[in-house]
Order: structure tokens, then C-alpha cells, then sequence
């Protein structure tokens, strides 16, 4: 394994990122999420156990890994310290191995308000949030008028900043016709309730990894969401607030580019969605909800049902480029065991004329038509395989194809939840 890998999802997130940074976990010394907040989930299965982690990289299931919050993350303190306490019931040491960056950005409870203000002001155009206050959070931020881990240093300044954030907290909520407002010495006193535990962890998370590098070790750098959800990149404006391509993962934990050795791109063997936005390949009923149920797509923070899809080539060259992806690991292989057909979208036409790259203009999404290629099921089971050797020659097939049409090699394929699951794939 390379000295300094980023994972990062290349659709449009919930590819199984967590599986795979779990099981890479063991191989390195320092696992760092560079960016977003509680609003992703990665469901991690260890033996007979389930695990949903929201903020804490998965490598917190191993025993000795250190896990970092990066500065480009937008830190819920209250989940972080539940989720935490939640791990150490369960027998996790997650207490001294959780370090957070100094400069990361806090996302208190009024950034909840705000979200939710925001999302019903928008009507029918609803973008399909969480609710979890991730984009009031990054508008803060770069509107400089964010609260950092650092700010809470000094106990007065702590105070006069949380106060001053109320009150600007207070005025956007009228603006937006909410009723709803903040009570400042409330706030102050949740904060104050975890600050003391918060600051304990406070570090400079580039400072720590660069020494790590720099003595030989190995980190793993884990972007949460997806590249089509980038804010700059994704299908805008149903995208997430913060960049969640490998680009951004050398500025969301303060380390330079060139750092970075590889970079691994997750994606399901099929594709979803949840909430709002395109999703070109989406399956008409009922085999959207066969699919839905064979793969358990179903949001592991909000529960929400996730929209399914036939695998969509575009999107994974489109993820390949902008990501400079070095290998792909292909999730969920074992959901289309029991399928006599499977298509993949090789391209896109609109107006009847093939399109050069992937859309993006929104609204020529309206007028977009996959182009399909379709594959023979291989219908039977691959949750016992254990080695490239072990997959029905027609699954061979379907990956290798994959790989001809996204230009990035498969390095990993996974079909089941256990680590065991997680076939390493010889090259050809």
C-alpha cells in the first residue's frame, strides 16, 4: 500500500467508503477525515457486530490507529462526544485515539435551525438536505464568521464569539420568516458543557501527518458523500457544501498535494441516490425496489429510501478524471447475484447527438439519455468468494468491463459486508 492513500466515493455517495476504509485501516497508522460533518454514515460490519459511525473515521474499529478530524470538516461536538461514548460502551478505546483539528469549523445547533429555515423556504425546490446544518455551517465559514475549535481556547473569547454568533444566528432566522430563536447563554452553555473534553483532542491534524510521513508511516485520507456531490464538481445546486473530490483532501487536513501517492475510488457495482438531482440510470419500478431491498439502500443517518440505478460509466470517468483515481474498489458485487440481465450506461446522448463528457448545465440533464450496453447475470451467488478466481466467469466480465469503460484499474471488489468479503483483485 502506498505511504498516503485517499478513499473517496465516485458517485454520488453511500458507495461503502467505510468498508473499505476499514479494512485498509489496518495497513496504516493514521486515518483522517477531510471534510463534511454528521450527515454522512458509514456502516461498518465487524464479525456479528454493526457499527453506523457518522464523524469518526472507520478506523477506529482497530485497535490501535489514530483518528483525525481534519480542518475542512465541520464538527458537530455533541454527535462526535455521543458517538464516541457510544464506542467505548461497546468496548472501542475511542477516547485517546480521537484527535480534531485546531482550525476545524464547528457546527453548533442553530446551523440545524438554519438548515431546516433554508430547505422549506426553498418550495417545490427543495435540494434534499439532512437537516444536520452542514451547509448554514460552511456558509459561516467562508463568510469568516465561523467558530473554530481554537476559539475556544480562551474562555472569554469563547463566550463573546458563541454571543455574537447568536445573534447573527438570530437575524438570518428572521430573515428567513422563522420563528424559532437562539437563546445566547443557552448556547454558551452547551458549548461549555463539552469544551473542556473538545480541547483535549485539539491538535494540527497536517502537522501530525506530515510527521507520520515523514518517520515512514502510512495515512489514509477519507472524504465523506460523493465527487458527484462536490460543490464545485457535483450535478449543483444538488450537491453537498465542501469539496468532496481527492482534491480536497489535502487542503481539509493541511498537507501539500504532492503528498499524496494514490488515490482510490469507491463505487457500487450498480449506482444510487438519495434525495433531489439527477440520476440518469435510474430503474423503472419494480426492479428499482428489488434492487433497493437486495441492497439494503436505505440512508444510514436519515433512513431515507436511496434511489437505484444500472452502473453509469459517465459518472465513474467523469469521478476518474477529477479525482486523477489510481485504482477503483467495486462494492455490493453480490446484490446483482440473482439479476439474468445487467446494463451499464456507457455514454450519454442528448437531442439524439452523443455527448463528449459529463453535463454541467443542469438543465440539459432534461434531455439526457444513457446509452446501454446490456451483460449476461452470472445468478448465483459470489458471497464466498475469496479471490478473483472464485467469481463466476460472467462477474469477471462485468468488472473488467467496468474497468475498459471508466479508464481506472478495479483494485478491490467487495461482496458482502464482513471484512473477509473484500476480494483484493490480481492484475491482469
Amino acid at each position: 500500500m502506498s505511504k498516503c492513500v485517499v478513499v473517496v466515493g465516485s458517485q454520488w455517495g453511500d458507495e461503502g467508503k467505510g468498508k473499505i476504509v476499514d479494512v485498509l485501516a489496518e495497513e496504516v497508522d493514521v486515518v483522517a477525515r477531510y471534510q463534511g460533518g454528521a450527515n454522512a454514515g458509514h456502516t461498518v460490519h465487524v464479525g456479528e457486530e454493526e457499527f453506523i459511525l457518522h464523524q469518526i473515521p472507520s478506523g477506529i474499529l482497530h485497535a490501535e490507529q489514530r483518528c483525525l478530524l481534519g480542518n475542512g470538516v465541520v464538527l458537530d461536538p455533541f454527535q462526535l462526544f455521543e458517538e464516541m461514548d457510544a464506542l467505548i460502551a461497546r468496548g472501542i478505546d475511542a477516547e485517546e485515539r480521537v484527535g480534531v483539528s485546531l482550525r476545524a469549523h464547528l457546527l453548533l445547533p442553530y446551523h440545524k435551525r438554519l438548515d431546516e429555515a433554508a430547505e422549506c423556504g426553498r418550495g417545490i425546490n427543495k435540494i434534499g438536505t439532512t437537516g444536520r446544518g452542514i451547509g448554514p455551517a460552511y456558509e459561516d465559514k467562508v463568510a469568516r464568521q465561523g467558530v473554530r475549535v481554537a476559539e475556544l481556547r480562551n474562555e472569554r473569547r469563547a463566550r463573546d464569539v458563541l454571543a455574537a454568533a447568536a445573534a447573527r444566528a438570530n437575524h438570518r432566522l428572521d430573515s428567513a420568516g422563522a420563528g424559532d430563536r437562539v437563546d445566547a447563554k443557552e448556547l454558551i452553555d452547551e458549548v461549555f458543557s463539552v469544551r473542556e473534553r473538545l480541547l483535549r483532542r485539539m491538535l494540527d491534524t497536517g502537522r501530525v501527518i506530515d510527521e507520520v510521513l515523514r518517520a515512514g508511516g502510512k495515512v489514509l485520507l477519507e472524504g465523506a458523500q460523493g465527487a458527484l456531490l462536490d460543490v464545485d464538481h457535483g450535478t449543483y445546486p444538488y450537491v453537498t457544501s465542501s469539496n468532496t473530490t481527492a482534491g480536497g483532501a489535502a487542503l481539509g487536513v493541511g498537507i501539500g498535494p504532492t503528498r499524496i501517492d494514490a488515490v482510490l475510488g469507491v463505487v457500487k457495482a450498480y449506482t444510487t441516490r438519495v434525495g433531489e438531482g439527477p440520476l440518469p440510470t435510474e430503474l423503472p419500478s419494480p426492479l428499482q425496489e428489488q434492487v433497493r431491498e437486495l441492497g439494503d439502500e436505505f440512508g444510514a443517518t436519515t433512513g431515507r429510501p436511496r434511489r437505484c440505478g444500472w452502473f453509469d460509466a459517465a459518472v465513474v470517468r467523469f469521478a476518474t478524471r477529477v479525482n486523477g483515481l489510481t485504482g477503483l474498489a467495486v462494492t455490493k458485487l453480490d446484490v446483482l447475484d440473482t439479476l439474468p440481465e445487467i446494463r451499464i450506461a456507457t455514454a450519454y446522448e442528448a437531442s439524439g447527438l452523443p455527448l463528449e463528457d459529463f453535463p454541467g448545465d443542469l438543465e440539459l440533464f432534461d434531455e439526457v439519455e444513457p446509452v446501454y450496453e446490456s451483460m449476461p447475470g452470472w445468478q448465483t451467488s459470489t458471497a464466498g468468494a475469496r479471490h478473483w478466481s472464485d467469481l463466476p466467469v460472467a462477474a469477471q466480465r462485468y468488472l473488467r468491463r467496468l474497468e475498459d469503460l471508466t479508464g481506472a484499474p478495479i483494485w478491490y471488489v467487495s461482496v458482502g459486508t464482513r471484512r473477509d468479503q473484500i476480494i483484493r483483485v490480481e492484475r491482469r
